[in-house]
């Protein structure tokens, strides 16, 4: 029995290549904000003691939970894991 997949609007619009790759970055943008917030709150830190042991301001973690936040580094994202007792790991995935 062949089952009908229900097509969606969202589907429709992933289609459109532009779309896709605008949601596709701005989806890993929200991805990474949440992963510092669940981090921080998992090593049971404000985010001004956040601040206090990565050398920032506490409007900086603010602004990295923030999924409007593009400007991540390596470094930056090191220093977040190593302030929450945590280990970074970075992924290449082959586009499909």
């Amino acid at each position: 029995m062949k089952l009908n997949k229900i097509r969606t609007y969202s589907d429709k619009l992933l289609e459109n290549k532009k779309f896709r790759e605008d949601f596709e970055r701005e989806y890993r943008n929200l991805v990474i904000s949440e992963k510092i917030a669940e981090l921080r709150h998992k090593a049971r830190l404000t985010q001004e003691q956040l601040a206090k042991k990565v050398h920032t301001t506490k409007s900086a973690i603010s602004r990295y939970e923030n999924s409007d936040y593009t400007g991540y580094s390596l470094t930056l994202l090191q220093k977040i894991a190593d302030a929450c007792g945590a280990d970074l790991r970075v992924s290449f995935v082959l586009k499909k």
